[in-house]
């Protein structure tokens, strides 16, 4: 298994209208965030939602997990870290909310599985456009220095 150290961040500041009466950020719009921070990384790799959809698939969200640790605010600045965990088999993205203070609001994780458009089929393995995608930026990163190993 070829290990890919793959990041994305993505900077916001929370909104009013994510914010219930007590200007606590409502538990559902967390996964808005967790969808830009995947969009970000996914991009990294010249793999975003049109690219998938251009490739034959599209990559539905199976089983996500979230443990919420500290409240947050509306009007909270945020940093939503996504990393890819796992790749081969099915896209697991782990993901930590932090606020300004590098204190851990949210931990949480994601999972799709890619599923052909065509045919509407689940795959179980991930098709070989993502590999390649992945094993490009690989070697531009170990090219350019950032961390990669084998």
């Amino acid at each position: 298994m070829t290990t890919i150290r793959l990041r994305a961040e993505a900077k916001l500041v929370t909104a009013f209208q994510d914010a219930d009466p007590m200007g606590v950020v409502y538990h559902g719009n967390y996964f808005r965030y967790f969808e830009e921070a995947r969009r970000l990384l996914m991009e990294k790799i010249d793999y975003g939602y049109r690219a998938m959809e251009a490739s034959g698939y599209v990559w539905p969200v199976v089983d996500a997990h979230v443990r919420y640790i500290r409240a947050i605010d509306y009007n909270q600045p945020i940093r939503v870290v996504a990393t890819l965990a796992e790749w081969e088999n099915r896209l697991k993205v782990d993901y930590v909310i932090l606020n300004a203070a590098n204190q851990r609001m949210c931990k949480a994780h994601t999972v799709q599985v890619p599923v052909t458009i065509e045919g509407q089929e689940m795959q179980f393995a991930a098709p070989s456009v993502l590999k390649e995608k992945l094993l490009a930026y690989a070697a531009l990163s170990k090219e350019l220095g950032d961390i990669f190993h084998d």
